[in-house]
């Protein structure tokens, strides 16, 4: 490559950074265990799949850091071991909110089924086909094999536009 088409792409990608505008910094939320059974080591006994014997739900949450503006918190539940099941594949469960001083707690809300409390609502199907087929939100299905499950948590306005996100571990099983 010679200087100038090194020249030349440096200056095309600096003109690309420079036509996208400054970037949008999200804020970030502060996710927390509501239900001392959750620590985010392991899934607590039971709470995982009707296929292995469970019968789970989500654990329940406290948000803080919620901006003025969320009319609702998203919480995708995933597999990180699993890439099919990863990036919400174990679904995604809404919840219409109206926070008190930047804060929100979640209840918890049972698995493998879209009848769900309000203000709960499944927001995006769990990934799950064949014997493992099921609505709502689908608890950790892995057999024991030590898979690490995580939520994805964002706030999102009356536009549907996410204006926080935030993470935690709920265990491995």
């Amino acid at each position: 490559m010679t200087t100038t088409s090194k020249l030349f792409g440096t200056a095309l990608a600096a003109a690309i950074v420079l036509a996208a505008g400054p970037a949008f910094t999200q804020e970030a939320l502060e996710v927390s265990f509501a239900d001392a059974e959750w620590t985010g080591e392991a899934v607590p006994e039971g709470q995982h799949c009707s296929l292995q014997g469970g019968s789970g739900a989500t654990p329940a949450l406290e948000i803080s850091g919620v901006p003025e503006g969320t009319t609702e918190i998203h919480v995708a539940y995933s597999d990180e071991t699993y890439q099919p099941m990863n990036n919400g594949g174990h679904g995604t469960i809404g919840f219409t909110i109206t926070p008190a001083d930047g804060t929100v707690s979640l209840p918890s809300v049972p698995g493998e089924t879209d009848d769900l409390p309000e203000p709960a609502f499944v927001a995006a199907p769990n990934a799950t086909s064949g014997d493992f087929l099921a609505e709502g939100y689908m608890p950790p299905c892995s057999g024991g094999n030590g898979n690490t499950y995580s939520a994805q948590v964002s706030a999102l306005d009356d536009q549907g536009t996410v204006l926080a996100t935030g993470e935690i571990t709920l265990g491995t099983y």
